[in-house]
């Protein structure tokens, strides 16, 4: 499932090519159909991601909300003519600068500015939407304080925090020191405060470079997808620090990797 760094360059790249432009959309797979009619020749206002959801905002009002979840993806095309089609594409969207086909989202539904509002309202805060006034950040620490909840958990809880999946938690809690399994209101607030901020630099590097890159070192190379982290999918290999052999769990469903004498 793409996590939030892959969203927010999504927004991006709609912001880049597709607003103040006229957005011709349609789906060639039918099921978007009804919902295509309703933005279709709208000019584009404003793109924006919050966490794993894109919002994608026309000068009617309505709004595009979209959750790749696991299976959903983008391609991109020339604006030069429609390619063909191959597979099933949900949505396409074209303006005089791109085309844009979507395959597979979990969620993909026009709605109104309330139906908005009640998304960005259950939403956790956004390590990529965070404000200078350090209001999300308190959101997240208060959320995990006052929580008896793992925070393996609480992490991949997009009401706690969103945007974040599977690879920065586990390389969020091992650059932490963090034992997974610890409850949220056990850890003290210094070290909450410390992954709120690691998680802001972490996913502003996935942004700006499109890879989940988590060692330092790393950030300003293009390190092979093997190297780039230090726990995920290292399960039984030496840890990078202390030589120790990677765990691997699951917990509520998802793959848990960590390591048992660093984070403790």
């Amino acid at each position: 499932m793409p996590e939030g760094h892959t969203v927010h360059r999504n927004a991006n790249d709609f912001t880049r090519l597709f607003v103040g432009e006229a957005v011709f959309v349609d789906s060639p797979q039918g099921r978007f159909s009804q919902d295509a009619k309703l933005i279709s020749g709208r000019t584009m206002t404003r793109a924006r991601a919050i966490g794993k959801q894109l919002f994608l905002e026309f000068d009617n009002d309505l709004t595009l909300r979209i959750h790749l979840g696991i299976y959903g993806k983008w391609r991109m095309h020339s604006p030069d003519g429609f390619p063909e089609v191959t597979g099933e594409v949900r949505a396409r969207f074209r303006s005089t600068k791109a085309i844009f086909e979507l395959r597979g989202p979990t969620v993909c539904e026009v709605v109104d500015s309330s139906e908005v509002a009640k998304v960005e309202k259950r939403l956790g805060p956004d390590p990529l939407n965070a404000d200078p006034r350090g209001k999300q950040k308190l959101r997240f620490v208060e959320k995990v304080l006052g929580s008896k909840i793992a925070i393996g958990q609480l992490l991949m809880n997009q009401d706690v925090v969103a945007g974040i999946g599977n690879v920065y938690r586990a390389e969020l809690l091992f650059r932490a020191g963090i034992e997974p399994h610890t409850p949220g209101n056990q850890l003290n607030r210094e070290l909450v405060e410390a992954l709120w901020d690691d998680s802001v630099k972490l996913m502003k590097v996935g942004v700006k470079t499109s890879f989940m890159i988590t060692r330092d070192e790393l950030f300003t190379k293009r390190p092979s997808k093997a190297d780039r982290n230090f726990v995920y999918k290292r399960n039984g290999e030496p840890c990078r620090v202390c030589g120790r052999k990677i765990n691997l769990e699951m917990m509520v469903g998802r793959k848990l990797y960590w390591c048992p004498k660093c984070q403790r």
